[in-house]
């Protein structure tokens, strides 16, 4: 719930910044490896956004893939997990995208 409330305040202050009508759709982009559902995400923008200039907004989640580094085999790797080893040499690999969630764009009246 947390999360959507901030996004939503991104919005507000976007909105007021800019002076815009009223919010049709947001964009948000979400890394796998957040550890945010989508759909949860969903249901709880479609509850803060009751009362506001958000209201009735679609909410578009952008997904983007897990990536990581090996830190043993020098590989950049694809990740579907936080805490994966390399499928390469089973070496520890450090995240270098996937974790991000960010309000991409926004479409207003």
């Amino acid at each position: 719930m947390s999360l959507a409330e901030s996004v939503l305040q991104i919005v507000e202050d976007t909105v007021r910044a800019q002076q815009c009508g009223r919010v049709r759709t947001v964009v948000l982009e979400m890394g796998a490896l957040a550890a945010v559902e989508p759909e949860a995400m969903r249901f709880c923008f479609d509850a803060v956004t009751r009362g506001t200039i958000a209201e009735g907004a679609r909410l578009e989640i952008l997904e983007l893939p897990g990536a990581g580094w090996c830190q043993a085999c020098g590989k950049a790797v694809a990740l579907q997990d936080q805490f994966a080893l390399c499928p390469a040499c089973s070496g520890p690999v450090r995240i270098t995208g996937g974790s991000e969630m960010r309000v991409k764009e926004l479409e207003v009246e």
